[in-house]
């Protein structure tokens, strides 16, 4: 008998202590589990058969949440003076590569006829 989770009972777990080096994180989070497994590198230590999963991680790479920065109203001018100055849309040449090179010349046989009303 299978059993669907709510989406309040997925939940994201991140659980660590004074005493140990090791955090363990645990979710149902698709995005979170990309994110630990590839960009991280980490492997699951645990699955429970219902999309969630279980890592471990050291504890020093976990950061504490930040304040958000707050600017005063004249950092906040000099930001927008700053950031309108900037150059508008930035140029960049296109990339050629062997696949675009090829369907360029695929392309150019395929050259078609103006269309002329009769």
């Amino acid at each position: 008998m299978s059993e669907r989770l709510s989406n309040y009972e997925k939940e994201t777990i991140i659980n660590f202590n004074k005493a140990e080096d090791a955090a363990s994180i645990f979710t149902y989070e698709k995005t979170w589990q990309k994110h630990l497994e590839k960009k991280l590198g980490l492997k699951p230590v645990m699955e429970n058969g219902f999309g969630g999963k279980g890592y471990e991680i050291e504890k020093k790479r976990i950061r504490p949440p930040r304040a958000p920065v707050k600017l005063s109203t004249e950092a906040r001018a000099r930001l927008v003076k700053r950031m309108k100055d900037m150059p508008q849309k930035r140029v960049f040449p296109p990339k050629t590569t062997a696949a675009t090179v090829k369907s360029d010349k695929k392309n150019k046989s395929r050259v078609s006829k103006p269309l002329t009303n009769s």
